[in-house]
């Protein structure tokens, strides 16, 4: 009964099966395998000479080869983790080359690893696909501009951090799970001290159904262009602030002196702005002279936005299908100041190398890898040339939408906005049913 027990959780709850019998067999595999299994994957290295030396005085065996030592060994919700502390002459990079080689030795699903400091690698196992059925751990860290969307494929959190990567790219073909990534910003944004800004030129039908949680929207090139002029206006307006803030002076600390809204005192602080543009090339493409006129001036708004937004507050999250430079000119000077990319499922090489080809090339043939069936699958990376894959977990219009809903008394009013925020109904207090004699019109 244990045993089908045990094959019935690993079928069709490996997560389950991974937390009752999965955990405490992978610990086993790893402490009794390991020596021969470092030493199988060229991860030892030969004994100190001192102690060579003893063994031909003392007339005993050579002493054998000694793999990295085991500093930490921590059982996780998703697998293992596994801090090694590495032998003189070893490299991160050592460990790193023979993650795959590991991860059949130990029998686990996934091994990846990263250099903690010097001398020092963690090892994460996992013990099942957690991207198949993405489950969010209870606990997560949700400081302010800081949002959880997605679970990475190492079993930890996969966070949007406005105020480490100011803007982002996110590219995907139709059916990818771009939206859905959307949705898991503005859900996880929606209870912050935030301004959420919507361009939607697909006539709102994905950032409208959310309108009670946007300060400002626009569904057409023409309102974009207005919108994005005033969060420019707006943008120099705060830097006003922050100038009159400074307060340089002998006396004060250098911590105390302000260079953009977060060193202000709380009670002067501006709101931060959270800019989401779906589709952006139907605001670089045009046919006729004045469209390219007004394509110009928003590609430029744009630029301005992502080279002087992030002390004032303002925040890029860009999304399209394609993101070159087809779209003109403008367009790959947006692109370099874009710092957080993100690539769902691409249907060509080239869009892949959009996202990556200039920050993280091994990253281009992870991105166009993804089966089509595995919709929400993505790959994350920046400028530092980490990459990582990630899956949303699944969030439907109607949970957005009631999310937007419940935190609507928190859309801050932003005067510079004021023009452009969206005309909504007052939310019901109850669904009436209709009676058998009321009209239908009723």
């Amino acid at each position: 009964m244990v045993v089908a027990t045990a094959g019935l959780l690993r079928w069709r709850r490996p997560a389950w099966y991974w937390l009752t019998f999965g955990v405490t067999l992978a610990v086993l595999r790893v402490l009794f395998r390991y020596a021969s299994v470092m030493d199988a994957c060229g991860l030892t290295v030969p004994p100190p000479r001192w102690r060579l030396a003893l063994a031909r005085m003392t007339n005993r065996m050579a002493p054998d080869s000694r793999p990295p030592r085991i500093l930490r060994l921590l059982p996780a919700r998703t697998g293992v983790v596994l801090r090694l502390k590495l032998r003189p002459g070893q490299d991160a990079f050592d460990v790193a080359a023979a993650s795959d080689r590991l991860r059949h030795s130990f029998g686990m699903y996934g091994v990846t690893s990263r250099e903690l400091r010097s001398g020092v690698v963690e090892v994460r196992m996992t013990g099942y696909d957690v991207l198949k059925r993405v489950q969010m751990p209870a606990r997560l860290d949700t400081r302010p501009m800081r949002v959880p969307v997605a679970l990475r494929a190492d079993g930890s959190v996969h966070y949007r951090d406005y105020r480490t990567v100011p803007h982002g790219l996110t590219l995907g073909a139709t059916e990818s799970g771009k939206s859905v990534y959307q949705r898991n910003l503005v859900a996880g944004l929606a209870p912050q001290h935030v301004a959420l800004v919507g361009i939607d030129c697909k006539q709102g039908v994905e950032l409208f159904p959310l309108a009670r949680r946007f300060s400002a929207l626009a569904d057409n090139p023409d309102t974009a262009l207005e919108l994005l002029e005033a969060l420019v206006t707006h943008m120099q307006e705060v830097y006003q602030l922050i100038r009159a803030e400074q307060r340089i002076s002998v006396a004060v600390p250098d911590a105390e002196i302000a260079a953009d809204i977060w060193d202000l005192p709380e009670d002067r602080r501006p709101v931060p702005v959270v800019v989401l543009v779906d589709e952006v090339a139907e605001l670089a493409l045009y046919a006729s002279k004045e469209e390219e006129k007004r394509r110009d001036r928003i590609i430029t708004a744009l630029v301005r936005l992502a080279q002087l937004g992030r002390a004032a507050g303002i925040y890029l999250e860009i999304c399209g299908q394609r993101f070159g430079s087809e779209l003109g000119k403008g367009i790959t000077m947006l692109r370099a100041q874009l710092t957080g990319r993100t690539a769902h499922r691409v249907n060509d090489e080239t869009s892949a190398n959009m996202a990556f080809g200039d920050i993280a090339p091994d990253a281009v043939l992870a991105a166009i890898q993804i089966p089509a069936e595995t919709r929400g699958l993505a790959i994350s990376g920046d400028s530092s040339g980490g990459w990582h894959r990630i899956r949303a977990p699944h969030t439907s219009l109607r949970q957005a939408v009631n999310l937007c809903n419940k935190y609507a008394d928190r859309t801050p009013d932003v005067p510079a906005l004021a023009p452009f925020r969206p005309a909504v109904a007052a939310l019901p207090s109850a669904r009436v049913p209709l009676s058998k004699t009321a009209p239908a019109t009723a």
